[in-house]
């Protein structure tokens, strides 16, 4: 169903949440990338085991490499957050149906073998590339997103005619088309409104007084980055890959069962982005980050793409 209330919330604490970093920390907010450094330097958890670079031109301040476990932790509080206060907004994923647990397990290491050899090749994600790569202006990042979306489109549309089955689900059994808007109950409302205003104060007023420029406060902030986009993605319904792929039934001729909710998050989510990015121009060495001396903003461009 179309949820224009939930997806626009939600859309506005996508932005707090990645704008946020990059314009506190000076980081894009890359949940593949911090993925990564994650995995494959968990090491970095332990105390006293973090390797240190100076800053350029700031021999006061070091750069840690381990300041994107906080953001993966305050990923993983969010849905905790939801389940207490809010469950009626965790998405209800569809059971496997017939197959076996086999079966499923498989098709799901498959998936997610498929989604991390696009995302390693593609070098980034929607969020690295779409939200925070459009809303800078990276060409590499335009072109990386076209590349997601026409994917997407075609996979989409094209399953039913190569496989037979058709991934685009129907709402409601096919009772009412998924362009229908639904809204949230009063209590969801609050809860949804409450949580957007306060990321948005906390983003823009209150972390900017508070925090000063350390290594503590960028691991706070990048926490509260990460909470903030959870709960982005959970309230605006992005978390739920059925209501992701119905965007696309439209460009198949099958409006009944287009959802618009992913155009929100272009409106409320890339374009706050792109008027922050263009009033606060960063990456410009006199102007750092607030919390930061200095900005760590990808240097690649289109003459770096491989296109093999």
């Amino acid at each position: 169903m179309f949820t224009p209330i939930h997806t626009a919330l939600g859309a506005l604490l996508l932005f707090s949440g990645s704008f946020g970093l990059l314009l506190h920390n000076g980081r894009v907010f890359g949940i593949s990338s911090i993925l990564r450094t994650c995995l494959s330097d968990p090491v970095l958890l332990v105390p006293g085991s973090c390797v240190r670079k100076k800053q350029e031109n700031e021999p006061t301040e070091e750069v840690r490499e381990d300041e994107n476990f906080p953001t993966l932790a305050g990923l993983i509080t969010s849905p905790l957050l939801v389940k207490l206060l809010v469950p009626s907004l965790i998405p209800a994923y569809s059971a496997a149906g017939s197959t076996t647990a086999w079966v499923s397990a498989a098709a799901t290491v498959g998936v997610g073998f498929l989604t991390g050899w696009g995302t390693k090749n593609d070098q980034g994600c929607t969020s690295g590339h779409m939200l925070c790569g459009i809303s800078r202006l990276s060409a590499r990042s335009l072109i990386a997103t076209a590349i997601f979306f026409i994917t997407a489109l075609v996979t989409a549309n094209f399953s039913p005619i190569l496989t037979g089955v058709d991934v685009i689900p129907a709402c409601e059994n096919g009772t009412i088309p998924c362009y229908s808007p639904a809204y949230p109950s009063v209590y969801e409302l609050a809860v949804m409104t409450t949580s957007c205003v306060s990321a948005l104060f906390n983003t823009f007023v209150l972390g900017p007084k508070v925090l000063t420029r350390s290594y503590t406060s960028r691991r706070v902030f990048a926490y509260l980055a990460g909470v903030q986009f959870g709960l982005g993605l959970l309230f605006s319904g992005m978390a739920d890959p059925q209501k992701v792929i119905r965007f696309f039934a439209l460009f198949g001729g099958d409006v009944d069962k287009w959802d618009p909710s992913l155009a929100l998050i272009i409106l409320f989510g890339i374009g706050p982005s792109l008027i922050g990015f263009l009033i606060v121009e960063p990456g410009k060495k006199e102007k750092p980050p607030t919390l930061a001396h200095k900005w760590s903003l990808p240097k690649r461009t289109v003459a770096d793409i491989d296109w093999r």
